[in-house]
Formats: structure tokens, sequence, C-alpha cells
């Protein structure tokens, strides 16, 4: 008789990954660190930040997976990820890239070609116009702040997979996560996320840690956007009038305490299958 794969609900996702507190090793930016970190530990995973080209390969060797973000980029910083890129393609370890503010400036777009060319990435995760600016598709981008005129995400998502070969996540009012055939779409979270500087970087982080412990990768990010949106919401129905500061640390709590029963309930994943 031949078995049925059961395949890992979101709630049962996490409860995986606080079983296994996979170590994520973070080369990300200095506005960021310490919320990350927090951010993972929380959720029930291990953080470590290394950056000095000297330690890297060594560090994402043992890791589980590997983030790079690119929102604080220097010189140093492109040849450590790009180091620690090859050595996590070594291991078989997964690497999740952030390409914030990708076309922005010269230095941002040709640091992440760079990385792209030299690293195989597991899952590139950014908004609408960072993503279509590393995909070499037409947008518009101020800062690090998407302004894109595209309002098609599934689109841009689509092209952008298929163009550099790997799976692509756009987070917005409505986030994305396609291998440029099959499509999820996911429906949680709340606009007070985007008031906090880190929260995107944070997810990347997070979406790196359930990729660490299922290879759908697919499926393991709809789930880690669906909990982490859930944490969010939950945030704001405990106290409406929260503000930015305030949802920083409870979001964290919230992250901590989130369970099984509360992804169940309240997770918006749907999924549209390629031709």
């Amino acid at each position: 008789m031949t078995s049925v794969k059961h395949n890992p609900t979101a709630e049962e996702l996490l409860t995986r990954l606080r079983e296994k507190t996979p170590l994520i090793h973070n080369i990300t930016n200095v506005v960021v660190t310490n919320f990350t970190a927090n951010g993972l530990l929380a959720i029930g995973a291990s953080p470590v930040m290394a950056y000095a080209k000297e330690e890297v390969a060594d560090m994402a060797s043992v890791a589980d997976a590997l983030v790079l973000n690119i929102g604080t980029l220097n010189a140093d910083n492109v040849t450590s990820m790009i180091i620690a890129g090859k050595a996590a393609n070594a291991a078989n370890t997964p690497v999740i890239l952030d390409p914030v503010g990708a076309g922005a400036t010269a230095f941002r777009t040709t640091s992440i070609q760079r990385i792209l060319q030299e690293v195989n990435i597991t899952l590139l995760r950014g908004n609408a116009a960072e993503v279509a600016n590393v995909a070499g598709m037409a947008a518009e981008i101020r800062g690090v702040d998407s302004v894109s005129s595209l309002d098609d995400h599934a689109a841009i998502a689509v092209k952008a997979s298929q163009k550099i070969g790997a799976p692509v996540c756009i987070t917005g009012e409505k986030d994305v996560v396609t291998n440029g055939q099959d499509i999820y779409y996911v429906g949680n979270g709340h606009p007070i996320m985007t008031k906090v500087t880190g929260a995107g970087c944070l997810l990347s982080s997070v979406l790196a840690a359930f990729i660490a412990v299922e290879q759908d990768v697919l499926l393991a990010a709809a789930s880690g956007l669906a909990v982490y949106g859930i944490a969010a919401e939950k945030v704001v129905d405990n106290k409406p009038e929260i503000g930015p500061g305030s949802f920083q640390t409870a979001f964290l709590d919230a992250l901590y305490s989130i369970a099984e029963e509360d992804v169940r309930h309240y997770k918006k994943i749907t999924m549209q299958a390629g031709e």
C-alpha cells in the first residue's frame, strides 16, 4: 500500500520549530540586530550574528539556515555574505536573501547581483519594488521604502522567481510566495507593522527558521508568514490603541506565546497550483 504524504500545517511547523530550535546565522543590518535576535529567541529559534569574513564560513556550515540582509551595506559585508553563502551551499544549508533597498543605489543593486551570481539562494524575500529591481523589472524605489506602482505582486513574484531560479516571497497587504508556478497567498498581519523598523528584517529571519525545519520552501514560508502575521494581529486585538514603540515589545511577547490553536484558528493561507 502506498502511503500518502502528510503536508504539515502551519501550526505543526511552529511546534516543530520550537522542538528543534534551529540555529539561524544572520548577517543583517545594524539597525535591526537586537530586534532580530530577540524575535528569533521569542519564537523558539536560536540566533547568531557573525559578520567577520574570518569566521562566517565556519558559522554558516554549522547553522540550520543563513540570512543575508543588505540593509546597512558595506564592501566588507558583501564579501562576508558571499563567503558565508558559498559555505552554506556546500553544507546544504538554506540561504534566505533580503534585498533591503535594492534599486535605491547602484551599489546595492550590483551587490545583490554579485550575491545572486555566486550564491544559490533558497528564498528571496522583499517588498514588490525590491524584488522587481532584483529581477530587473521596472519599479520605483525611494530609500528603502517600496513605492512601486506595480500592483500585481503575484505577477512580479512569479516572473522574478522564474528569472532568478529560486522561490520568491513578496510581502505587503497580502503576502505572496511562489516558485514561479505554484503560489501561496497569506492574508495575516496588521498595518502597524510598517511603522516598526526591522519588522520585515525579522520576518526574513523567522522565515529562515521555518525553512530550516521544513524542506518544502513554499509551505514553510507561507506558514511563517501566517504565524508572524497572527502574532501582530493578536497584539492589536488585545490593545487597539497601541503605538509602534509599545507594539515592538508586545510583538515579541506575542511571538513567544502564540500557540498552535491560535494559528489553526486565525491563519489565512490559500494555495494556487501552477499549470
